[in-house]
């Protein structure tokens, strides 16, 4: 019998291929934290279901996928380990990816930390084909 944690992963990761924003969205809980590392313009926690839409939304559009490799559950966490990859845009980014998935008491997926294989790959590739917003508008 498969782990709850891994299915909903699962889930994710097949509305994920499929650009369903909606369908992840419903794995998520709404107080969902969803840390992205690196220095540039997507990186950061975003909080709440809106943030982290917006995140993937951006990352539709660049041609992001992803293959799971591995998924392992205990009582509280998944991690999965992925390659991820772009398809479109200046330059690529073709790395693995570890996920540290946290879970609410409900099975909703409450807090993600992603950790990069080539952190430099993804911070040249976002800065490359993401713009800030002009000021004022980018301080808040």
């Amino acid at each position: 019998m498969t782990d709850p944690k891994i299915e909903t992963i699962t889930r994710f990761f097949a509305a994920y291929a499929a650009k369903d924003t909606d369908g992840m969205a419903a794995t998520l809980s709404p107080d969902i934290a969803w840390t992205i590392p690196g220095r540039h313009p997507l990186s950061g926690t975003k909080h709440g279901l809106d943030e982290v839409r917006a995140f993937f939304d951006a990352l539709g559009r660049a041609g992001f996928q992803a293959e799971p490799v591995f998924l392992e559950a205990n009582d509280e966490y998944v991690v999965d380990i992925h390659r991820g990859w772009t398809t479109e845009g200046t330059g690529t980014v073709d790395t693995t990816w570890a996920l540290v998935w946290h879970f609410d008491a409900e099975g909703r997926i409450d807090r993600v930390i992603n950790l990069s294989g080539d952190q430099h790959q993804m911070d040249n590739y976002i800065w490359a084909n993401f713009d800030l917003a002009p000021l004022p508008a980018r301080l808040a």
